[in-house]
C-alpha cells in the first residue's frame, strides 16, 4: 500500500517527486508492507494514485533497483527482493517494547543491502570436487608467503617498542605513503606529494568519506552501468541519487551529467574491463571543469597488465585538481590486508583527513602499514608483482582458451589486456542463463553473477570469472564440467 501522506511529506522535505517516491516506496519495503517476494504495483496504477507522471514513477523505480531493492521480471512486473531484519528490541521497564529513533542518514543505510548473503561467500570455491571461478580471491603460491611473514614478524615483535608512535597520524604511515607515491611515479606516472595520499581500510571506505564529503541529500551522482555495488551503496546512504553513465566497449560514454560527482574505472572498467581511449578521458575533464565536479577515479587492479601498454590515468591528467585517485592492495598483496589509499587534490586533503581522523584517531592496521612500506622500500614487492603477473597471465591465456574453445556458443567473451577477472556476456535468452547457472553450482561449478552490477533496470546476463586463485588445470576442469552441464540440459 502506498500512502500519499507519505509521499507529501517526503515531497515537502525534499522538492523533488521522484525522490519522494522512491522514499516513500522504500519506506513502505522496509517497513514490510511489500514483503520480499510480492509484486510492486504496476507504473500506471502509483501514478495514477499520487498524481504524477507515468515517467516520475519509472524513475523512481530505477532508483529502487539500483538499491537492490527490487528485481524485474520480464512481462511479470517488478517484485522486492529486500527482507527487513526484525532484531528484538528493548523493553522498558513497563514491559513493553520500545523503538530506537535513527537518523534520516540510518534510515537511508538500513535498506542498502551488502554482499554478507550473497550465496558465492558462503563457500571456498576451490576444495574437493568445487571449483569456484569467483572474483576478488588470490593464489597462496602466488603470495609473498615467507618473505611478507618476515617483515610481519619484525613489526609484531617491536610493537611495544613502537607504540603510539603513529598515534593521531589519520593519513597512515608516513614511509608507506612515501612508497606508495615513488610506486606511482614509476608505475603509473602520477607525481604525487606523499601529503596527498592517505591510507584508508581498503578502498570502499575511502568511497564512503568522499561521498559523505561531497554529496547532500538528493544530489546526483554519476556512476557507470555496470559498475562496482559498493559505489551505488555508498551514494545511496549518503542520501545521493545514482545517475546511470553509459557504458559501452571502449568504457564509460561521456555526457554533460547534472551532477557534481562521478565515479569511474578508466585504466579498466569494473566489471567489463573495457579500457577508456584519450579522447573520453579528455571528455570526462572537460566536463568536471565545465560542471565544477570531481571525478573518483577507481584504479582497482590495473597493476596486472598483459602484453598491452598501461593507459594514463585521469590523475596524471588532471591540471586543475578535479581529480582523486584510488589504489588498493588487495588485489596485488591478498584481500584480508585492508590497504587502500586515495591521492588528494590540495583542496580535498584536510576536509578528508579531518573526516578520516573522525573514524579512525589512530589508525587501525600499523604493524601492516609499517611492514608493507618496508617490504616496498626493498624490493621484495616489486619482485613479487613480476612474479604474479607470470602467474597470472597464464592462467588467464588458459580461460580465454578453454571459452573461445567450448562454450562460444553461450558466452561472449570481452578482450581486455589486464586485470584478474574475465567478463562474458549471455548470448541466449536470460532464462536459460538462470538454469545454466543453477545447473553448473549443482556439478560443483560457480562464478560471479554481473546481475549486481547493473544498476538501474533489469540486468543484463552476464558473469565474471576469477582466475587468480585456481591452478590451470582446475581452470580446464572447470570449463569442461560447464560444456558438460550445457550437453546435458
Amino acid at each position: 500500500m502506498i500512502y500519499a501522506e507519505e509521499y507529501e511529506r517526503f515531497l515537502d522535505a525534499t522538492g523533488r517527486k521522484r525522490t519522494a517516491l522512491f522514499l516513500t516506496l522504500r519506506e513502505a519495503i522496509a517497513s514490510g508492507r511489500f514483503p520480499a517476494g510480492s509484486r510492486l504495483p504496476s507504473t500506471r496504477q502509483i501514478a495514477e494514485t499520487l498524481g504524477v507522471a507515468r515517467g516520475t514513477v519509472n524513475e523512481a523505480y530505477d532508483m529502487l533497483y539500483a538499491a537492490g531493492l527490487v528485481r524485474g521480471e520480464q512481462g511479470k512486473g517488478t517484485f522486492v527482493v529486500f527482507a527487513p531484519t526484525d532484531p528484538q528490541p528493548p523493553v522498558s521497564g513497563a514491559g513493553k517494547p520500545e523503538a530506537v529513533r535513527l537518523s534520516a542518514w540510518a534510515g537511508r543505510l538500513l535498506p542498502v543491502p551488502d554482499r554478507s548473503s550473497w550465496p558465492e561467500y558462503r563457500h571456498t570455491g576451490n576444495t574437493g570436487e568445487e571449483i569456484g571461478f569467483i572474483i576478488g580471491r588470490m593464489d597462496e603460491q602466488a603470495l609473498p608467503g615467507e618473505r611478507w611473514k618476515t617483515f610481519m614478524y619484525t613489526e609484531i615483535r617491536e610493537a611495544g617498542r613502537k607504540q603510539r608512535r603513529d598515534a593521531f597520524a589519520a593519513g597512515g604511515h608516513g614511509p608507506l605513503r612515501e612508497a606508495i607515491a615513488d610506486e606511482l611515479r614509476r608505475e603509473r606516472g602520477i607525481h604525487a606529494d606523499p601529503r596527498a595520499i592517505v591510507l584508508t581500510n581498503g578502498s570502499m571506505q575511502a568511497i564512503a568519506l568522499l561521498t559523505m564529503l561531497l554529496i547532500e541529500p538528493g544530489d546526483p551522482v554519476a556512476v557507470e552501468r555496470p559498475c562496482y555495488d559498493g559505489i551505488v551503496r555508498a551514494v545511496l546512504a549518503a542520501g545521493g541519487i545514482a545517475v546511470e553513465a553509459e557504458v559501452d566497449r571502449d568504457g564509460i560514454v561521456p555526457r554533460d551529467w547534472a551532477a557534481k560527482l562521478l565515479f569511474v574505472t578508466p585504466s579498466r572498467q569494473f566489471p567489463t574491463g573495457a579500457v577508456l581511449p584519450p579522447v573520453r578521458r579528455k571528455q570526462l575533464l572537460e566536463w568536471a571543469i565545465r560542471r565544477e565536479a570531481v571525478i573518483v577515479e577507481d584504479d582497482y587492479d590495473s597493476e596486472f597488465r598483459w602484453g598491452s601498454r598501461p593507459s594514463e590515468p585521469l590523475r596524471a591528467m588532471d591540471a586543475t585538481g578535479r581529480v582523486v585517485y584510488l589504489g588498493t592492495f588487495s588485489k596485488t598483496m591478498y584481500p584480508d590486508l585492508r590497504i587502500g589509499y586515495a591521492v588528494l587534490p590540495d583542496s580535498l586533503i584536510e576536509p578528508f583527513l579531518r573526516a578520516k581522523y573522525l573514524l579512525e584517531p589512530h589508525p587501525t592496521g600499523i604493524a601492516e602499514q609499517r611492514a608493507l612500506a618496508a617490504f616496498m622500500a626493498s624490493g621484495q614487492y616489486g619482485k613479487h608483482l613480476r612474479k604474479a603477473r607470470r602467474i597470472y597471465g597464464r592462467r588467464l591465456a588458459a580461460l580465454s582458451r578453454e571459452f573461445d574453445r567450448r562454450l562460444p556458443h553461450l558466452f561472449e567473451r570481452e578482450r581486455s589486456g589486464a586485470g584478474l577477472h574475465l567478463f562474458v556476456r549471455w548470448k541466449k535468452e536470460p532464462e536459460l542463463y538462470s538454469r545454466f547457472r543453477e545447473a553448473c553450482a549443482r556439478a560443483g561449478v560457480t562464478w560471479t553473477d554481473g546481475a549486481v552490477y547493473w544498476t538501474g533496470g533489469p540486468p543484463q546476463p552476464s558473469a565474471l570469472f576469477g582466475f587468480a586463485h585456481l591452478p590451470e588445470e582446475r581452470i580446464v576442469l572447470g570449463v569442461r564440467r560447464m560444456e558438460e552441464v550445457w550437453r546435458r540440459m
